[in-house]
């Protein structure tokens, strides 16, 4: 078992979809390969495609299985949640007004935390992730009141679980509010810089997240920990559309042990590791490196 109070992995049916594997397949090798701590997405225009007709039958599977393996999650919840297209606005609700969008947003989020809020394999929220980064995806709206309405009302409806929030860049402190339970930093190393169209560096170095995590437990008393460490391509195409040579620009056995060994010296625990489900796309395809790279780097400390 990988240690959940340390590691975990974020899981999304989206990109199993878009990869073209089978969800149910790729989590249970993830849980085979021994990680019990997930970060599980309640994607709004999954389970709400029509106003008021819902269909959490697949994020139940998903709770079930890792209920049954003891395992624990995070839920996102939200309109913008983890992978593309970054927000997940069912049709019907971004082309109402915008306060008849707001009122189905808060009436979803209240849909999701009552049926999962006795699960008690669910330790936390994650809302709205990198809720106030508007440089990336599609159909972004910003709106930090309705933010705080939203955290709010989970906070009202489930007292008891940790929010968590992510800061919106490498630079962010969440000063205004709201102000949540626990703070998640992005940690990414080599991405596409489509302006430039060349690969670049983040330039965020270690020395610097565990700065911000000092001063933001100074002045909010707040934990911070790793949500979202790269360990998958950031390519000028998505990973399913380059080629292995492409993909190892970004990503490679040296650079997954690297990012790896970077989250571990921040001391921001726990991490929760980006990718697992290209790490079964590169497994189903014969080529276990990646993943073995990933398990040994776990191993080292």
């Amino acid at each position: 078992m990988i240690d959940p109070k340390r590691y975990g992995v974020s899981f999304s049916l989206k990109q199993c979809r878009d990869l073209g594997i089978d969800q149910h397949d790729t989590l249970a090798w993830l849980i085979e390969q021994g990680w019990r701590r997930f970060r599980l997405m309640s994607y709004w225009n999954e389970h709400e495609k029509q106003p008021g007709k819902y269909d959490f039958s697949a994020l139940d599977v998903q709770i079930a299985q890792i209920r049954k393996a003891r395992g624990i999650i995070t839920l996102c919840l939200g309109a913008r949640q983890p992978r593309w297209p970054e927000n997940h606005w069912p049709d019907w609700a971004w082309n109402a007004p915008k306060q008849e969008r707001t009122e189905a947003l808060l009436h979803y989020i209240e849909q999701v935390v009552n049926r999962y809020k006795n699960e008690l394999c669910i330790v936390s929220y994650q809302l709205e992730n990198e809720a106030l980064f508007k440089l990336f995806g599609k159909r972004p709206e910003i709106d930090r009141s309705r933010l705080r309405t939203e955290f709010g009302l989970v906070k009202q409806l489930d007292p008891k679980r940790p929010v968590i929030m992510s800061v919106s860049d490498p630079w962010g402190i969440p000063l205004i509010g709201p102000i949540p339970d626990i703070v998640g930093f992005s940690y990414y190393a080599v991405l596409w810089n489509a302006p430039v169209h060349r690969y670049t560096t983040a330039g965020m170095s270690v020395i610097w997240h565990r700065a911000r995590a000092r001063l933001i437990r100074w002045l909010l008393h707040r934990p911070t920990y790793i949500h979202e460490l790269q360990c998958e391509p950031w390519g000028p195409q998505p990973i399913w559309d380059m080629l292995t040579t492409e993909q190892d620009k970004s990503m490679n056995v040296e650079q997954i042990k690297q990012n790896i060994r970077a989250g571990q010296k921040t001391h921001l625990y726990p991490i929760d590791l980006w990718g697992g489900e290209w790490w079964y796309w590169r497994h189903k395809q014969g080529d276990d490196s990646i993943w073995e790279a990933v398990q040994h780097s776990l191993q080292e400390l």
